[in-house]
């Protein structure tokens, strides 16, 4: 970080607020606080009763320094603004907001659709003071208690500004990201979201019918569900996302999540096609394809579905072999998310699967399991 950058937001950003204050928000405000920690952060309790548990927690943290239920309190001397609530709510807030903001405010938003909050910024007149935001990052787990800085770090953050953002405005926000780890890429909001119908959006539905046909398909005795485990666990794992946060994401982008399911629903309806005609080339350039793309995905980078830190190792066929990974990375002050063999057709044995809480566990596992002479899957 230079010094230069530090000075330039210290003399722009004295006081933000967050509307919405849980896993990204509460990452966000930590961020910043660890970097700025005379910035003074205001959360919007819109419950209208005692402050939440979560609020509680950050006042307590100092992570927060006020929380108000009153807008005009607090945000009308904020120099940013995050919008961190539900993708609709967010574009609520906008009109309550208009009236009390100063005019070098910044409004943004962490939501993953752009074009409908753009469309109201447009219908509000509101195009100077907002810029979208979208930090490609997130966790399993949710709330304030779950946040912490490091979770942007190293993660894309898409930026969206409207045709009539000030330069200085986005100079402003695009250093703010970089400063709190992130890695910013501006787009159009529509650019934006055919993106992420495409890599988040239509994977998630695809998870989510997949379970529901194996569900479906299903006998009493539960033997499909008995026997999915390993491979199938894996390109599932989406599905047991919040019904309510995806039923809000595919209302607000459901033109072109259609548009981009239907050419899904297009291609598998050529596989099936193959499959009927015994088209073998089909089926075969179908998987190399694939295969060959998929191999080329960066294993570092950091994509709206959240990367699961994870290592798969060959272990001996004796008692205790398990128990001496375990000790050997517990004595190495490495912790242990989740542990356990799979058998998938991926691999021509059972493997030790396991999963960390961050990547540099991740590395450090590898390490010191490969130093130790354990063979560790490149996957």
């Amino acid at each position: 970080m230079k010094d230069n950058e530090c000075d330039f937001i210290n003399s722009k950003i004295n006081t933000i607020g967050f509307i919405g204050f849980g896993l990204i928000g509460g990452s966000i405000a930590r961020a910043i606080k660890s970097i700025y920690p005379k910035t003074l952060v205001y959360a919007y309790n819109y419950h209208k009763n005692p402050p939440s548990g979560d609020l509680k927690e950050a006042l307590s943290d100092g992570i927060l320094d006020h929380v108000t239920d009153n807008l005009t309190e607090g945000f009308s001397d904020c120099d940013i603004i995050f919008l961190c609530a539900p993708v609709l709510a967010n574009i609520l807030y906008l009109a309550k907001l208009k009236p009390i903001i100063k005019p070098s405010c910044i409004i943004t938003d962490v939501g993953s659709v752009k074009g409908n909050i753009h469309e109201a910024v447009y219908e509000l007149g509101m195009e100077e003071v907002f810029i979208g935001g979208h930090p490609m990052t997130g966790s399993e787990k949710t709330g304030y208690s779950n946040s912490y800085a490091i979770l942007l770090e190293n993660a894309y953050y898409i930026l969206t500004p409207t045709d009539k953002t000030p330069s200085e405005k986005l100079n402003t926000l695009n250093k703010l990201v970089k400063i709190i780890g992130s890695i910013p890429i501006i787009l159009g909001p529509y650019e934006h979201d055919e993106i992420t119908a495409a890599i988040s959006h239509l994977p998630h539905i695809i998870a989510a019918q997949l379970v529901n046909l194996i569900r479906e398909s299903d006998d009493d005795s539960e033997i499909m569900k008995q026997l999915a485990a390993g491979g199938f666990k894996d390109i599932t794992r989406i599905a047991s996302s919040s019904p309510e946060m995806w039923q809000n994401i595919c209302l607000t982008n459901s033109k072109v999540i259609k548009s981009i399911l239907d050419r899904y629903i297009n291609a598998l309806q050529l596989a099936s096609d193959a499959l009927l005609q015994m088209n073998g080339d089909y089926l075969y350039q179908m998987f190399d394809r694939a295969g060959e793309y998929r191999n080329s995905i960066p294993n570092k980078s950091l994509g709206l579905i959240h990367r699961i830190f994870e290592i798969y190792l060959d272990v001996i066929d004796e008692t205790g072999a398990i128990a001496s990974i375990a000790s050997l990375l517990a004595d190495n002050q490495i912790s242990i998310k989740n542990i356990g063999i799979i058998h998938n057709r991926e691999f021509q044995e059972g493997v030790l699967h396991i999963e960390f809480y961050d990547e540099s566990s991740e590395e450090a596992a590898k390490a010191l399991l490969t130093k130790h002479n354990y063979h560790i899957y490149d996957r």
